[in-house]
């Protein structure tokens, strides 16, 4: 599976390519940010740190709609519709953890490049947030790459990143940490 994040004036865009399901409608990222997007995160975090119950490990099952992106054909969306599942535990305890990781690793980064004031209260410390070093240590390396690679895009030019993980198991990988 293929995410292409397209920079727009003030926002993002998000188109995901799968080889499994319907094609999916591009939509509108929340979280607007010059450096990093806040799904950018989400899908950095998700791969570093194994969740595959998050974001993009339910898009990449393709086995069920939850309302996070749509297909692109309306009879699609429909159908699409009445296979809406709630998520398991296990997967609603790996979007806590991307959420969780990805709202406060970005602010550790911002803090340790200087764009954001450190504060005990928020971001805090790593430790804080159950971060260890090693991901700590990954997750910056991969937002300095992308911001770099970020800030020199135009408005209307796109960086695709690849979700690493089988796609269309038929029903979502719970595991994988």
């Amino acid at each position: 599976m293929d995410v292409t994040f397209t920079k727009l004036r003030g926002r993002y865009e998000i188109a995901v390519r799968r080889g499994a399901g319907a094609a999916l409608a591009p939509r509108n990222g929340p979280g607007h940010s010059d450096r990093v997007p806040h799904d950018v995160a989400h899908l950095i975090v998700e791969v570093e740190d194994g969740l595959r119950g998050g974001v993009y490990g339910r898009l990449a099952a393709a086995d069920g709609d939850d309302g996070m992106f749509w297909p692109l054909d309306p009879a699609e969306r429909r159908a699409s519709l009445k296979r809406r599942r709630p998520p398991t535990p296990e997967e609603s305890a790996d979007m806590g953890r991307s959420e969780a990781l990805a709202s406060a690793s970005v602010a550790l980064w911002e803090v340790a490049r200087g764009w954001r004031t450190a504060d005990p209260a928020w971001p805090g410390r790593a430790a804080d947030h159950g971060i260890d070093d090693g991901l700590l240590d990954r997750l910056f390396a991969r937002y300095d790459d992308f911001a770099t690679r970020w800030a020199a895009l135009s408005p209307g030019a796109s960086i695709t990143m690849d979700w690493p993980f089988p796609e269309g198991s038929g029903k979502r990988r719970r595991t994988g940490r």
